[in-house]
Order: C-alpha cells, then structure tokens, then sequence
C-alpha cells in the first residue's frame, strides 16, 4: 500500500524588522517561513529553506495581525446605522457585514470580536471558508431589556428565568461570549447611558448561566450604577465602563477601580477615531471627553487590564479598520507604544480567547501578519502605512 504525503508549500517572509506582539524592542532582518496558515519559524538574520517562495518585503516591520475586541459588523459606519440595517433582509445584511469583515482584515484588523448582530449572522459568517475574512469571535445578538440598549436586534429578555434561559438559547446556537447590555445607549432613542438597565439578580443569573456553559461574558456599562452591578456580578469583562452621567462624567469611584483591578475585569475601551471632514465629535461628547480620558488614566495607573474594543461601525468616525487609530489613542491613557501594541495584539487575543494562536509572531501561531513602513514603537502612524496583510497565510489584495 501506497502513503502519497502531501508536499509542505512554505512561504518565507523577509523584512527589515519584526514586533512579535510581547517584546518591547523590534528585531531586525527577520525571516518569517509561514506552512499555509501557520507560522513555522521566526528566526532573526535567517536564511529561507530550499524551495520556499521568497517574499521580499524590504525595509518593512512585520508585526502581529491587529485584533479589536468590539465590532458590529452589522452596522456600515454610516450617519444612521440602526436604520440602513432595518431595510436590509438577512443576505443583504450578511453581505454587507462580509464587506465590513474584509476591510478590517485588508486594514491590518485580522481578528475582530463582534459584540452585537442581528439575528446571530455573526455565527453564519464566522463560519464561513472565505480566506478575506478575518477570523470572527461571534455573540450574537447581545441581551438587553424590552426596549432597552439595541433591542431591534433581537436580544431582548427580562426577570432572572428569561435571562437565563436567553444565556441557554446563545450557547446552544453556538456563540463565543456572552454581551449583556448593563445601561442604555446613545444608538437607541428612549434608553439612558446613565442608567442601569437590569437588576443586580438579573445580572447575576447571565453570569453564572455564561459560566455554566463555560462562556466568558462582558457588560456594556456606561453609568456608575451599572458598572457597579456588573462588576458585583462578577462578569468578565466591562465595554465603555465611562461612569457617565446624565450631564457629565462621575470620577472613577475609587472602590470600583479597585474591585476592577482586584477582579481582573478586561476593561474594553472605546478608543480610536478616523477624522471625518464635516463632521465633528458630537458636543456632548466633546464636553464629556477630558473626563472619560481622566477616567482612563486613573483605571491605567490602577493597574486595570484594558484595550480598545472600537465599536467599529457604530458611525462613520468608526470603519471597519478603526483600531489602527485606537493605538495611538492607548498611549493618551499612559500606555507605552509597545503597551499599546501589545494590548492590541496578544493581549487583545487573549481576552477573545485565542491568545494560544493569534496576536503573536511565534512558531505555531496563526499567521496573521501587518507589514508596514516605520517603526511602530515610536511612530504610531506607522500602522497606516500597509505594505501588505497576511490573513491566515493568505495575502490579501490592496485596493
């Protein structure tokens, strides 16, 4: 009997340096051999293996695929997201969401954790073979109140049985992590970011039902109150976490940083703008701002793990590939470039549960690969320009 062995096609990248998502310092002249999708060796000054194809990439930095912890792929970045999404059936919306997916990965974002879709179409699409995708950490549709923070996307639940057997339904259909709206929202008319929107007993039942079936579970939590449930709760992770207030931003109450910080809460900020000619930060934003980012500090200098969850495709200052942007917006918090780099790399992958094959350039992992001209760790700016993304093995085109 015959054994026919597939013949290995190994793809050897060179640059002329290399992050490789935990150091603080880039190494130079690296080779990257990539098997397909996975990385098969990282050796500084070394020497492609006979028969491999030889990718060039001179004078470039190669670095970890970027990863954004909060997207909605459902929503298209534009001036009234909620209402283009509401004329669009089910395929209309999946290839709109497919659209988003591939200009995240095309602008170096090739891992993205979707924390709110209608009708679980995250799931369709997380699922799907298609190698211009990024790979998909899916929710579906997050759990809110009647009524309530996004409830047109079919989430919503009430009194400790209905939240349970919500949690039940999402594990059953095969999500990655639980989102549980904990306030209001500024997307949904009728609903207050400042106010909590669960009791405590409610949230409570999400957590211990998401762990149940071993599911990590994250609140939007915009006011003090909800916040406060959230963390007493004792969920994993906190979005926004922006102790907001009908007029104004509340101090980070210093028993909260602290619970936070001695619970381990990832916090997910919500980080990272693309200027947009005409149309300016909203001005009870802008009032709000030095506040959210006083906050911030506070929360860093604590000690809190935190990256930046964008909320990509919440409006059109929020695109697909928005997190290049957020990383600089990491160091106005205190972060170091290579904190920033790292908490939106192998840090981030981590928090979506893939931190054992994605945000690193290890031996391994996958092979999710941002080439760009500079110096990340001191030129931030350097993420915008691509010289090329490898998604899976896969290079992606350029527009």
């Amino acid at each position: 009997m015959t054994t026919i062995t597939e013949r290995r096609t190994l793809t050897a990248l060179r640059a002329a340096w290399l992050y490789d998502g935990a150091a603080s310092t880039l190494v130079a002249d690296p080779v990257v051999v990539l098997d397909r999708g996975v990385i098969v060796s990282v050796e500084p000054g070394g020497t492609p293996p006979p028969g491999a194809t030889v990718v060039d990439l001179l004078g470039a930095t190669l670095l970890p695929g970027l990863v954004d912890t909060h997207v909605h792929l459902a929503f298209d970045s534009s001036a009234d997201p909620v209402a283009a999404l509401a004329t669009r059936d089910d395929a209309a919306a999946i290839a709109t969401m497919t659209e988003a997916a591939r200009t995240a990965a095309r602008g170096g974002v090739t891992t993205v954790r979707d924390l709110g879709d209608r009708g679980y179409l995250s799931l369709a699409l997380r699922d799907t073979a298609d190698p211009t995708l990024p790979t998909i950490v899916a929710a579906g549709p997050p759990l809110t109140t009647p009524g309530g923070h996004c409830h047109y996307l079919g989430g919503a639940t009430s009194g400790v049985d209905g939240v349970r057997a919500a949690v039940r339904e999402h594990a059953e259909r095969g999500v990655d992590v639980i989102k549980i709206m904990a306030s209001g929202g500024q997307l949904t008319p009728g609903t207050r970011p400042d106010l909590a929107q669960f009791g405590a007993e409610e949230l409570r039942a999400a957590v211990e039902e998401a762990h149940r079936h071993s599911l990590p579970i994250t609140a939007h939590a915009h006011g003090t109150p909800a916040v406060a449930q959230a963390v007493e709760a004792g969920v994993d992770g906190l979005e926004h976490v922006s102790f907001m207030t009908p007029d104004g931003v509340d101090p980070a109450p210093e028993d909260l940083v602290r619970a936070i910080v001695d619970r381990r809460i990832t916090l997910g900020m919500t980080l990272g703008i693309v200027p947009v000619e005409g149309l300016p930060i909203p001005p009870e934003m802008a009032k709000r701002l030095p506040a959210l980012m006083a906050n911030g500090r506070r929360l860093y200098e604590a000690g809190a793990r935190m990256n930046a969850g964008t909320d990509a495709g919440i409006a059109p200052i929020k695109p697909p590939d928005v997190l290049r942007h957020a990383v600089a917006h990491l160091g106005m918090l205190g972060m170091t470039p290579a904190e920033a780099l790292r908490a939106s790399t192998s840090h981030a992958a981590a928090v979506c549960g893939l931190g054992h094959r994605k945000g690193r350039l290890e031996p391994g992992y996958d092979a999710d690969i941002l080439a760009v001209h500079g110096d990340p760790l001191t030129d931030p700016a350097a993420l915008h320009r691509i010289v090329g993304v490898y998604v899976r093995g896969e290079r992606m085109a350029r527009d």
